[in-house]
């Protein structure tokens, strides 16, 4: 048992390594990352960390920072006294650091960091505590041609840059354009601006910095429309401190939300999910009132019925009661994405859990994805384990075959689908492509964390589950015809459609607030409403699959079992043609690379969806069809 432990404790703590190793750079010693919430004294050095710059309308395609021609190196004391004698502004007062900063060195990142595609660096302002300044010359640099189309076509393509003040972020346009063609862009005429100059405000309290937002001088603004000839551009900087005396550190990040988020669609939301939720709630309470009526005639009508007349008046459902626990085809697959479904149930619902509880922070870069990667790892047995106990009970004899399938289902797409993006990533230079560390964190997580243990949860199921099916009704040895006369409206691909229509109007309210916070830049908060939209989707799935279960076995087709997966497995498809109606109505997004990150990892979403719900549809049918066969009287 200690050898055992001992065992996982080094490859926990492999993984931590690897997980710091994330934080090291191949080629180099990168600078250690700002602590954030350290209590300061007065002229404190405070760092700026400058991350990425992109298309506001493509968040997912960034670029590192100095990728763009910005001042490397904070200029001297004598350029920004010359500097400052030509606009004649005194200096005198400003306090000044002694040793020349540097910009463009690679700060550490935790590993959710390198994830979502920052890559921090260093930046030459040089800003002291509670040390406000009108204006310091950060460099006077000659921009050349090549430079200043770099700015041009930034600016025209709507880029943003991102920064950060210890872990708070600020975000600003690099600039603007006037009298620019929607359509045709720049033409004769426009003109297009740098803005140089940037405004910082730092808010404090109990000499912590609370709050941080960065501002553009539209006063200070330089046309660059000529690119034909090199321009020499002065970078400055302003900064402001002012107290936030109702602000504490610890909610520092509300500001974000409560900016972005909650004040123009708060109450708004509400209604928008209230006014869901009772609609559903009403039309899965008649669905229930139909068929509690329904099932209560059926079995007054068989239990009343003597053993003689029984044959005779045998129909419906009850007619099949010799096949319709036949096991399915593809036992091993079909086992597998049951399996694979629950244990992505049971992510989900934890990973939700931690949000709420605050022991996954939800403002934190890449903390919930991080998050998502390391349970799914971490709870990999149950997957395997609820897999090989059902293939198990399905009379299966490979189990070893089941649990590679289980392993491999829901990992191997997403494999496939990152092996694409992560390609076109590198092919445009984007901080979007995964960094070699966190790309070998990932595999050592699968290695010794996902694979041992599902190899453990298929061999627990093996020897302790409980391989007896508990049918409630013998199978006959020859399968009873299927009728193949069926009206549309009982046709397996309408029933399908409706399968999805009802669960997926549950959550559609919620969706767009879900979608703006994955695919934009707004901060996703209200992880409660989430939680009771998740639950109330799979009660939906739950019922509505029961629905079309009862129907099918009424026009006495007994291959249920891949059709209640599939039908609670619809609202996944449904959410995929969701996200092309986001993608070319709600949204700017254009471009390969950002198309391929958002239906590439859509689809895995989908794909997640449409497992979990088929899971849960599955479940929900099989306690269904045990019960009314259970209660009734059969040969």
């Amino acid at each position: 048992m200690m050898h055992s432990v001992g065992k996982w404790a080094g490859l926990l703590s492999v993984i931590a390594l690897l997980s710091s190793c994330s934080s090291v750079d191949a080629f180099g010693k990168k600078v250690k990352r700002v602590k954030a919430g350290r209590t300061h004294n007065e002229h404190d050095q405070v760092h700026i960390v400058v991350n990425k710059v992109g298309p506001f309308n493509n968040p997912t395609e960034t670029y590192r920072y100095y990728s763009l021609p910005f001042c490397s190196s904070h200029a001297t004391h004598e350029e920004e006294d010359e500097a400052a004698e030509k606009i004649n502004h005194d200096l005198d007062g400003t306090h000044r650091i002694a040793q020349k900063k540097k910009g463009g060195l690679r700060h550490k990142q935790r590993i959710g960091e390198s994830i979502v595609g920052d890559r921090r660096e260093t930046s030459p302002y040089e800003i002291t505590y509670d040390d406000s300044v009108e204006w310091r010359l950060l460099c006077k640099t000659l921009l050349s041609p090549k430079d200043i189309t770099a700015f041009k076509e930034a600016i025209h393509n709507n880029y943003f840059f991102e920064m950060f003040v210890e872990d708070l972020p600020m975000w600003g346009y690099l600039g603007d354009t006037a009298e620019e063609d929607i359509i045709l862009g720049e033409v004769e005429g426009s003109k297009t601006f740098l803005f140089p100059h940037l405004h910082f405000y730092l808010g404090t309290n109990d000499k912590k910095i609370v709050a941080a937002k960065v501002t553009t001088d539209l006063e200070r603004k330089v046309d660059i429309t000529d690119a034909s000839r090199p321009i020499e551009v002065q970078f400055s900087y302003s900064v402001e401190w002012y107290d936030e005396p109702e602000l504490n550190w610890k909610d520092r990040m509300t500001r974000y939300s409560d900016s972005r988020f909650l004040p123009s669609s708060f109450e708004i939301h509400w209604l928008s999910i209230i006014n869901s939720f009772v609609l559903v709630l009403l039309l899965t309470a008649f669905l229930t009132v139909i068929m509690l009526r329904v099932l209560k005639n059926d079995f007054s009508r068989y239990m009343d019925l003597d053993d003689e007349a029984m044959e005779e008046e045998e129909s419906g459902w009850k007619l099949i009661h010799g096949d319709v626990f036949r096991f399915p085809q593809n036992t091993a697959v079909f086992c597998a994405a049951v399996g694979t479904g629950q244990q992505l149930l049971v992510v989900t619902f934890c990973h939700l859990v931690l949000a709420l509880t605050g022991l996954i922070s939800t403002n934190r870069r890449g903390s919930m994805l991080a998050g998502a990667i390391i349970l799914y790892c971490m709870l990999s047995f149950v997957g395997s384990y609820l897999s090989v106990r059902l293939f198990q009970q399905m009379n299966g004899k490979n189990w070893v075959h089941c649990t590679i399938i289980t392993a491999a289902l829901f990992p191997v797409p997403c494999i496939a689908v990152f092996m694409w993006v992560n390609s076109i990533a590198l092919a445009h230079g984007s901080t979007s492509a995964f960094p070699f560390t966190a790309i070998l964190t990932c595999i050592a997580l699968m290695a010794f964390v996902a694979a041992p243990l599902t190899i453990m949860g298929g061999i627990m199921a093996k020897n302790y589950a409980v391989r007896d099916f508990n049918a409630p009704t013998r199978t006959t040895k020859v399968a009873r015809e299927i009728p193949t006369e069926v009206p549309w409206f009982k046709s397996r691909p309408f029933q399908m459609c409706i399968a999805g229509f009802l669960p997926f109007s549950a959550i559609y309210i919620e969706l767009y607030y879900i979608f703006a916070s994955m695919w934009g830049h707004q901060i996703y908060t209200l992880f409660g409403i989430l939680m009771l939209a998740f639950i109330l989707l799979v009660i939906v799935v739950s019922f509505i699959t029961v629905a079309l279960l009862y129907f099918q076995l009424a026009r006495e087709d007994h291959r249920w079992w891949w059709a209640s997966f599939l039908h609670g497995g619809m609202s996944g498809l449904l959410l995929y043609f969701y996200s092309f109606y986001y993608y070319f109505h709600r949204s700017g997004m254009s471009g390969i690379l950002q198309s391929s990150f958002y239906f590439g990892y859509m689809a895995i979403v989908s794909f997640a969806f449409f497992l979990m719900l088929g899971s849960a549809g599955f479940q929900s049918s099989l306690v269904f069809t045990k019960y009314i066969y259970g209660r009734i009287k059969c040969d």
